[in-house]
């Protein structure tokens, strides 16, 4: 089992920041890449970005792109996810995910952490 913690969620105005973090205890060996997702209200959980274990890859939305920033501390097993130039279409419940698959195919999820950007 692997459990996974968010944070770092709030309320912020539109144009500015907030950093996640996501914080990963358990049996996390064998760890090969982790993800944020977001839900908004009425809509599907999408995908946010990802970064492999080593750090060496990294992937974004487009929606995010040029704006979002995904981070590792291996020492830490902590995720971070810095968002800037926030927009209120960002507002959503962004989760925390956990992968051991090459594939695109995450196995444990976080709680989720509120994001609500205010226009």
């Amino acid at each position: 089992q692997v459990q996974l913690v968010e944070s770092g969620g709030g309320l912020v105005q539109a144009g500015g920041s907030l950093r996640l973090s996501c914080a990963a205890s358990g049996r996390t060996l064998g760890t090969y890449r982790m993800g944020w997702f977001r839900q908004a209200p009425g809509k599907e959980r999408e995908f946010v970005s990802a970064i492999t274990w080593s750090g060496g890859s990294e992937v974004y939305a487009d929606s995010v792109k040029g704006r979002f920033t995904i981070s590792i501390d291996n020492a830490k097993k902590t995720v971070y996810l810095q968002m800037n130039s926030l927009k209120s279409e960002d507002t959503a419940v962004y989760y925390c995910a956990w992968s051991s698959w090459a594939q695109p195919r995450y196995d444990y999820w976080g709680q989720g952490t509120q994001v609500t950007v205010s226009s």
